[in-house]
C-alpha cells in the first residue's frame, strides 16, 4: 500500500526481509510523534479532548501506522491516557497537580531565565524580540488569532531558555510543558479580552528589558509572575478536576 509523508509525498520504504521495522516508516512515526508533541506544548489540545487515531492521520496526512506509535510514544510519556473504552484523550489535570507543576516551572524556567540573562547574545535577542512582537501584535489585535498567540507565547519562552545554552533543561522544560501545554488552553482560549487584559504581555515586556541588560534576577522576576499570571487566573475558572 503506498504511504504518504506529512505533507502528501509518498515516503518510500526498502524491503523488509528480517521483520525490521523499515527506515522509513521509523521517521515517519518520529515525525507524527514530534508533531503531535508540538500541538500538546503549544496548547492547541486542550484537557479532556479526545482523540481517535483516525483523527490523528487525518490532521497530520499520514497513515494510520505512523499514528498509532506516534499516540503509544506519547501515552508512555503521560502526555496523554487510554480510557477503559480504550479511547485516547489528553489528561485532565487536578487542581492540586496544576498547582505543583506550577510551582516547579516557576522554579526550573525562572532558572533558565536567568542563566539566559548572563549569556544570551545579539542573535537570540533577535529571536526572542520578533516572538514578543507576534505575541504583542495578537494581544492588540481588534480579532487576536488565538492559536497564533499560543505560538508566539511558546516560542518566546522557548527561545529564551534556549538561550541559557543547556540542552538538557530544554528537555526538562519540554516535559513539563506536554503536561502542562494543554491547560494554558484555558488561559488563552478564554477570551480575547484575557489575551489583552491577563498581565501577560507587561510580563514578556518585563522579561526582554532583563534578558538585554543581563539582569538574571530581573528576568527570574518578570518569567515567574508570567507563569504565576496565568496559573492565578486559570484557577479562576473552575475548570480544573478537583
Amino acid at each position: 500500500m503506498e504511504r504518504r509523508d506529512l505533507h502528501g509525498g509518498e515516503a518510500r520504504e526498502r524491503p523488509d526481509p528480517d521483520g525490521v521495522a523499515p527506515l522509513a516508516r521509523i521517521t515517519l512515526g518520529t515525525q507524527v510523534y514530534d508533531a503531535l508533541r508540538d500541538l500538546l506544548i503549544a496548547g492547541e489540545l486542550a484537557p479532556g479532548e479526545r482523540l481517535s487515531l483516525r483523527t490523528v492521520a487525518e490532521r497530520l496526512g499520514t497513515s494510520m501506522m505512523p499514528a498509532r506509535e506516534a499516540v503509544s510514544r506519547l501515552v508512555a510519556d503521560e502526555a496523554l491516557e487510554v480510557l477503559p473504552n480504550r479511547a485516547v484523550r489528553v489528561p485532565v489535570i487536578t487542581l492540586g497537580k496544576f498547582r505543583e507543576l506550577t510551582r516547579v516551572r516557576i522554579a526550573v524556567e525562572g532558572f533558565a531565565a536567568a542563566e539566559a540573562a548572563r549569556i544570551v547574545g545579539p542573535r537570540d535577542l533577535t529571536a526572542i524580540r520578533e516572538h514578543d512582537e507576534a505575541f504583542r501584535h495578537e494581544v492588540r489585535a481588534p480579532e487576536p488569532d488565538l492559536e497564533r498567540a499560543m505560538r508566539a507565547n511558546r516560542d518566546l519562552h522557548f527561545a529564551v531558555y534556549e538561550a541559557a545554552g543547556l540542552p538538557s533543561l530544554i528537555a526538562i522544560i519540554e516535559g513539563l510543558w506536554l503536561r502542562i501545554g494543554p491547560v494554558l488552553n484555558l488561559d488563552m482560549r478564554s477570551s480575547p479580552r484575557r489575551l489583552a487584559e491577563g498581565g501577560a504581555e507587561a510580563h514578556h515586556a518585563d522579561l526582554v528589558a532583563a534578558l538585554s541588560v543581563g539582569d538574571a534576577e530581573g528576568a527570574r522576576t518578570a518569567l515567574a509572575a508570567d507563569i504565576a499570571g496565568s496559573a492565578a487566573f486559570i484557577e479562576t475558572t473552575g475548570r480544573l478536576a478537583p
